[in-house]
């Protein structure tokens, strides 16, 4: 799963995907996004990976759409912006979208500049580590845009309106430390690979069937009318209850000698 925009390596469970155009500050253009959604789907048919973590080469995680290559391949706007009637995204909204799809949780590691797509890309993943100096904006206001890349879904699940209407309104820079203050970040942390790898390992540890029930219960359920909540919360467990990675999960909480059995690989959910 490697591609000339996106590079993939998988060890131990663990889908490492880098965004590869570090002279370019990892700036989408057409071929990034094709490979970026290509490469999540990869990984979405894969029942052996575990966990996701999106990461940028380079002194960057991601400076946003390249408008100077839109500037030169114009078409690309018309093509990625029409939706087919059967889909529930255009191609600028699934390439961040597709990671809050995903089975598997994405953990995303931003440092540098992160702005406009890849504000949003980050925004979907489940997780975000930041260095307590990157440098992120919602940028598109300076381009005369809103964000349009799911930019608004995720935006209303993490952070209040009136900090979401600002930092989009004046697109203004703010650093790592102050996206955990806005509650767009997870965390922060001088060595934000290192603890995406100890959160990534933890996850691996659990059955991955109730990882993955676990983010389609929530992304089901989030905000949403108690009566509504309720009905997935039974639907959802009846999926897992007497699955075989349940039943590991079940003896390997009983056991007390520590000889674990791993689990299988996670099932479609």
């Amino acid at each position: 799963m490697i591609s000339n925009r996106v590079s993939v390596k998988l060890e131990q469970k663990i889908a490492y995907v880098s965004l590869n155009r570090p002279e370019k500050h990892n700036g989408l253009d057409k071929q990034m996004i094709v490979d970026l959604v290509k490469v999540a789907k990869q990984i979405n048919k894969n029942s052996t990976i575990r966990c996701v973590i999106l990461q940028g080469a380079g002194a960057s995680f991601c400076a946003g759409l390249d408008f100077n290559y839109v500037a030169k391949n114009p078409s690309m706007i018309m093509r990625f912006f029409l939706k087919l009637p059967w889909t529930k995204d255009n191609m600028f909204q699934r390439v961040a979208h597709i990671w809050r799809d995903l089975s598997v949780p994405v953990i995303a590691v931003v440092h540098g500049n992160c702005f406009g797509a890849g504000m949003q890309i980050i925004l979907a993943c489940d997780y975000r580590i930041a260095t307590p100096d990157a440098n992120l904006s919602i940028l598109e206001m300076k381009w005369g845009l809103i964000p349009d890349m799911s930019g608004m879904t995720t935006l209303s699940q993490l952070t209040r309106i009136d900090i979401a209407q600002e930092l989009t309104m004046t697109g203004r820079f703010f650093s790592g430390t102050q996206a955990l203050e806005y509650g767009l970040v997870s965390k922060v942390s001088d060595s934000p690979l290192v603890e995406a790898k100890i959160l990534a390992d933890k996850i691996c540890q659990q059955s991955p069937d109730a990882i993955a029930a676990t983010k389609y219960l929530f992304k089901k359920t989030w905000k949403k009318d108690t009566r509504i909540v309720l009905f997935w919360e039974r639907i959802t467990q009846l999926r897992l209850l007497g699955r075989k990675n349940q039943r590991i999960a079940m003896k390997n909480a009983l056991t007390k000698k520590g000889n674990k059995k791993d689990f299988i690989d996670r099932s479609s959910f």
